[in-house]
């Protein structure tokens, strides 16, 4: 089982930093802010590139100590697993190994207005829009999320073990997952090499729904050619409660929006609409805080079900609000849809890729269509 101070599933996959060396050629003609945002992007690739070690060269030395070798040559099996039975592209990453002596290699910034879900979104070169920022250090992290607190927004600072630069740089293995549990490694692996598989340019939850759908069948293949009947069970548990948290917090958000007068655009994107509830700001934190208050039960009442698992307990341990809830939907609004695509594909992970590869070309609007006509065919997720 995963231990209690262990962070929810939903953050503990990062998100995509791509062309970060490419992006700061660009900062000249961008303010001071945006500036300092590419200067510490830039200085924190580089340094887990200058600092990464060649995976055989540590497991030849004596002194990596043996459990740091056990995890590192079950990583190269998952490598070949990815490679051969997933059909993801592995080509030279996580081949090194950097400890960045953090318990996260990046902390994400996310926001959302106070009286809304519709995610602020920043634009990068060459990934487009995307709904959050990414930053090597809590401390400048904070700092921004702090600047955009003052300004207005809710906001939601959430650590990743783990993220991908697109296939621009080799992506090196980190202190901050290789200890994971056997099935949780696998997952953070495969999903991270999907991301390098599929990409649609600007759309973050299209991107994570997709890396997470992939992340979780590939472990569950991996466990199930493994022979661990045991650790399959424990993993399907897992992501069975992350199922129903996720449907918790869909359901919370369903909610708000109304509260907020929140519609779903023509893609099925909540968003902020001139037809606002006319309500005292006030009388709408008041209203705000009771749906989210209402959260917290239905939490107690799911680890109840859950014979008091704490999985989720760092979780809701802080503030919930518009952007942290945001920050889940971006990982699993899409997951049903492409569950069911892989489900009329057979299983066969080629044919679904390829689907995902022309959903992935289409204009936003239609492939977030086709994904919930095909998310209604399915009841739940996992």
């Amino acid at each position: 089982m995963k231990p209690a101070s262990k962070k929810p599933r939903p953050g503990r996959v990062g998100r995509l930093l791509a062309a970060l060396a490419l992006a700061a050629a660009v900062t000249a003609l961008s303010g001071c802010r945006t500036l300092t945002f590419y200067g510490q992007a830039f200085k924190g690739q580089y340094e887990l590139l200058a600092h990464a070690q060649p995976i055989q060269k540590l497991l030849a030395d004596p002194q990596t100590p043996d459990r740091l070798k056990e995890r590192l040559r079950l990583l190269l099996d998952l490598r070949v697993f990815a490679q051969q039975k997933l059909k993801l592209p592995v080509d030279g990453h996580y081949q090194r190994y950097v400890d960045v002596h953090r318990p996260f290699v990046v902390w994400n910034v996310e926001a959302a207005p106070e009286f809304s879900l519709q995610p602020k979104t920043w634009w990068y070169p060459l990934v487009g829009s995307l709904e959050y920022r990414g930053y090597f250090s809590e401390r400048g992290a904070g700092n921004y999320g702090n600047w955009l607190g003052k300004n207005g927004y809710d906001v939601y600072l959430g650590g990743a073990q783990a993220y991908s630069t697109l296939g621009w740089f080799k992506d090196p293995a980190l202190n901050t997952f290789i200890f994971e549990p056997d099935a949780d490694l696998a997952e953070v692996i495969f999903h991270e090499l999907a991301h390098q598989r599929v990409f649609a340019h600007g759309d973050t939850d299209f991107n994570e729904a997709f890396a997470t759908t992939v992340g979780q069948e590939g472990a569950r293949r991996w466990l199930r050619a493994q022979g661990a009947t045991a650790e399959s069970e424990v993993y399907r548990a897992e992501l069975r409660r992350t199922a129903q948290f996720a449907r918790l917090i869909m359901a919370t958000r369903a909610q708000l929006a109304t509260l907020y007068g929140d519609e779903r655009n023509e893609w099925g994107k909540l968003i902020t609409t001139s037809h606002k509830r006319r309500v005292p700001r006030q009388q709408l934190r008041l209203e705000k805080q009771r749906v989210l208050d209402q959260l917290q039960r239905a939490y107690s009442g799911l680890k109840a079900q859950w014979g008091g698992d704490t999985e989720y307990d760092g979780w809701f341990s802080r503030p919930v609000n518009n952007a942290k809830l945001n920050s889940v939907a971006a990982y699993y609004d899409l997951v049903p849809g492409f569950q069911q695509l892989l489900e009329i594909n057979g299983g066969d992970l080629e044919k679904f890729y390829q689907a995902a590869e022309r959903l992935s070309k289409m204009p936003q609007k239609q492939r977030r269509q086709s994904l919930r006509r095909l998310a209604q065919a399915f009841p739940a997720l996992n």
